[in-house]
C-alpha cells in the first residue's frame, strides 16, 4: 500500500474551482493532458469527455469546462 507524500508534487497544482450560473456550471483548472495535435496558442475549443460538456483551452494552460448543472 502506498501513500501520497510531499514529494509527489500535487501540493503545487492549483485548486480547480467551480462557478455556477443558474443551471450552468463552469469549472476552471490547469490542463495537464498531453495533446498529440497542434494546439492554437490562444484559444482552443473542443467537445468534452461527457455529453453536454464543452472544453475551452486558453493559452495552452487553462482549461474551462462548460456544462449543465445537475
Amino acid at each position: 500500500m502506498t501513500t501520497l507524500n510531499s514529494s509527489f508534487g500535487l501540493e503545487y497544482a492549483p485548486t480547480p474551482f467551480l462557478v455556477r450560473f443558474g443551471r450552468r456550471e463552469m469549472l476552471v483548472t490547469r490542463d495537464f493532458r498531453k495533446r498529440f495535435y497542434p494546439v492554437n496558442p490562444i484559444i482552443e475549443c473542443d467537445t468534452g469527455v461527457e455529453p453536454g460538456h464543452v472544453e475551452v483551452l486558453l493559452f495552452k494552460r487553462w482549461l474551462l469546462i462548460l456544462s449543465k448543472g445537475r
